[in-house]
């Protein structure tokens, strides 16, 4: 085994998993306290764990260079394809409107307090979109320079805000607990564990190692696993659970809870720089993502090649969205796991592995034993999750 390869897969896996979708999560587990938060978020890692591990079985029955429209084309016809090119477009046009709901708002403030103008709203939205679709227009350099910062910046406000918060944590919050309220968290736990679409690009990286492939699709998921267990001990043992359900309410992010931390001024000031950073560099890599699948998706359109038009269409229906309705971050969290990553990272895979076995007889790479009993127990998870978005939409999250 290279192990400098499996460290590079491993961080790779970890970077797209980690992002702003942890921001929402102790909005929805902290009414169950937080013992039941760690129970259900270790299960929501297993099935995405499990998944990615058929995702990888499947994606080692094509040749180099497969992804997920040409796996949907062999395994479900030309109408498969389509509905899993709409479900991604559908999913990351979800998780865009949600950072724009997070972010923007972030950027605005500071931009008011640095020149003194007082900038908000719609107008608002609209630098937000301007400036990161500029840099996803100019390319891929632009990207990944700007986000190499991002994540640097990411990472050092993380450990300032753990080592400074630490202390705030209350043993009595923590011990805290209503288990009838754990499973509703589950959609927005699936959007956080989100690394799915880069499987195949890896199995290409890795010259299809499958042993390599699938310790780095562990270590790269249980890596964001501490850092969420961890992100909901400080935000749930420091927060009062008033507080929690009133951001929840307004549709703020976990990191503006912390303002509710009086004991250290410096918390909610990390929180909201910690908040900007994982905004952001899930934002672009979304964005780079939506750009690439439309340009793939046109390929023999004139308009494949125009890489500012792809982008506006990218920006624009988040930025319409979160003008109609700002509060929108962890409805379209929800909506993005409950039906997005359910779907697409979840049933998908399932489908696709169980006709790659048993209607194609391909042989299996025993990426996750189990045989049909483990495909059916997921597949019957996936869709209890989809059921219970679909109850949130009717009747609410709180």
């Amino acid at each position: 085994m290279n192990i400098k390869n499996l460290v590079s897969a491993t961080l790779l896996i970890a970077g797209t998993t980690v992002g702003a979708g942890m921001l929402g999560i102790p909005l929805v587990t902290g009414a169950a306290g937080f013992w039941p938060a760690v129970v259900i978020t270790f299960l929501a890692w297993f099935f995405m764990l499990c998944t990615g591990l058929l995702f990888l079985e499947a994606a080692l029955w094509l040749p180099e260079g497969g992804n997920i429209l040409s796996m949907s084309r062999k395994f479900l016809g030309f109408k498969g394809k389509w509905f899993a090119g709409s479900t991604f477009v559908f999913l990351y046009y979800c998780l865009m409107v949600a950072y724009f709901a997070a972010g923007a708002p972030i950027l605005i403030t500071w931009i008011n307090q640095i020149f003194g103008i007082s900038l908000s709203g719609v107008p608002g939205y609209f630098v937000f979109a301007l400036i990161f679709g500029s840099i996803v227009a100019h390319g891929v350099r632009s990207i990944d320079r700007v986000n190499f910062l991002l994540v640097v910046a990411m990472v050092i406000a993380y450990v300032a805000l753990i080592g400074v918060g630490s202390s705030e944590v209350s043993v009595q919050r923590l011990q805290e607990r209503n288990w009838g309220f754990m499973v509703g968290s589950v959609p927005i736990l699936f959007s956080a564990f989100g690394y799915h679409n880069i499987i195949p690009s890896l199995c290409t990286y890795l010259k299809k190692d499958r042993k390599t492939l699938r310790l780095a699709i562990f270590l790269g998921t249980f890596i964001p696993l501490i850092v969420y267990l961890s992100w909901q001990w400080l935000v749930i043992g420091s927060v009062p659970k008033e507080a929690i359900a009133d951001s929840l309410l307004k549709g703020q992010t976990s990191a503006q809870t912390l303002e509710f931390v009086s004991g250290n001024a410096l918390i909610p000031k990390l929180a909201m720089f910690f908040a900007f950073f994982a905004i952001t560099t899930s934002l672009l890599g979304v964005a780079f993502s939506m750009v690439d699948f439309l340009k793939d998706a046109w390929h023999e359109s004139p308009i494949s090649t125009k890489r500012t038009f792809l982008s506006i269409l990218t920006f624009f229906p988040p930025f319409l969205f979160v003008s109609i309705d700002p509060s929108i971050f962890d409805k379209a969290l929800g909506v993005a796991g409950g039906f997005g990553e359910s779907i697409l990272n979840g049933l998908l895979p399932i489908t696709l592995v169980w006709i790659g076995r048993y209607k194609k007889d391909l042989a299996t790479h025993d990426a996750l034993p189990g045989g049909k009993l483990t495909l059916i127990l997921l597949y019957l998870a996936g869709v209890f999750v989809i059921i219970l978005e679909v109850k949130h939409l009717l009747m609410g999250r709180t």
